[in-house]
């Protein structure tokens, strides 16, 4: 497929999606909705990225939501559920085993936050702002942020930030628990660059079951998690990479993972 709102790179196992509409902040228009499924499902079904970062093009904003000149239409319920259902990237995202990265620089608001809570980690620069502000076109996040805002900063924070829909800075985001990482704003393409080139030296199959342990494990109850933690590593018992992994350390080489 070739892309015209974002941009897809892949290089040293690394695929890097970046949003790319920088003259109206990166906003969401049905294209890069469309485009980002497309480029979502494509890596979920491939091997070759072993992680992915995802940021948005300029200095500005990794995206400010959605491209509000799409909503100047009435529309009819039943059709945009519809529409949404067949374009969703974030659950595309969800069927990526690969860690999710998102770089974020300047402006994170609606649905561009809720793109990158979609994501595994979040990397800030100091100069971004953060917030679902649906609430003030009087709307309410419908790209997941309602439920997964949450289960980072809490029934109460998460509250207050989408009934006001109020904007944070960086930092109030990492102590929050809403950001993993404040960096200075132009070091956030090489920190997360940095973070994906140490998580592509891992075992693939070891980040994907790892991953899959955490995420799924969050929606059961601990005894069936910790089942299904056990059941992954046993799993990994049977790799190759499992014995590469045990003979390089042996050895005292660096490992050389395939991901069989």
């Amino acid at each position: 497929m070739t892309y015209e709102a974002i941009r897809s790179e892949l290089a040293d196992g690394i695929a890097t999606i970046t949003l790319n509409r920088p003259n109206v902040h990166n906003a969401m228009n049905e294209r890069m909705r469309e485009e980002l499924t497309a480029c979502f499902g494509e890596l979920a079904r491939g091997g070759d990225a072993r992680v992915v970062v995802v940021t948005g093009a300029g200095d500005r904003a990794f995206s400010a939501g959605a491209d509000i000149r799409e909503f100047v239409e009435a529309q009819v319920p039943v059709k945009f559920r519809d529409a949404r259902r067949r374009v969703d990237f974030r659950a595309a995202m969800d069927r990526c085993g690969q860690p999710i990265i998102a770089a974020i620089r300047g402006f994170a608001l609606g649905g561009g936050l809720e793109l990158a809570l979609a994501c595994d980690i979040r990397i800030a620069g100091e100069d971004s702002q953060l917030g679902l502000t649906e609430v003030n076109l009087a709307i309410i996040p419908g790209g997941g942020g309602t439920q997964r805002l949450p289960r980072l900063v809490g029934r109460g924070k998460a509250l207050e930030m989408i009934l006001t829909g109020a904007r944070i800075d960086a930092r109030e985001a990492l102590r929050i628990g809403l950001v993993e990482r404040v960096v200075p704003a132009g070091e956030v393409q090489s920190a997360a660059q940095a973070l994906a080139r140490t998580l592509a030296e891992k075992a693939p199959v070891a980040l994907r079951y790892a991953k899959e342990a955490v995420v799924k494990g969050l929606g059961l109850p601990l005894e069936d998690g910790i089942r299904l933690e056990n059941d992954l590593a046993t799993l990994l018992r049977t790799t190759e990479d499992r014995l590469e992994g045990a003979k390089a350390f042996l050895e005292k080489r660096k490992p050389r993972f395939t991901g069989q």
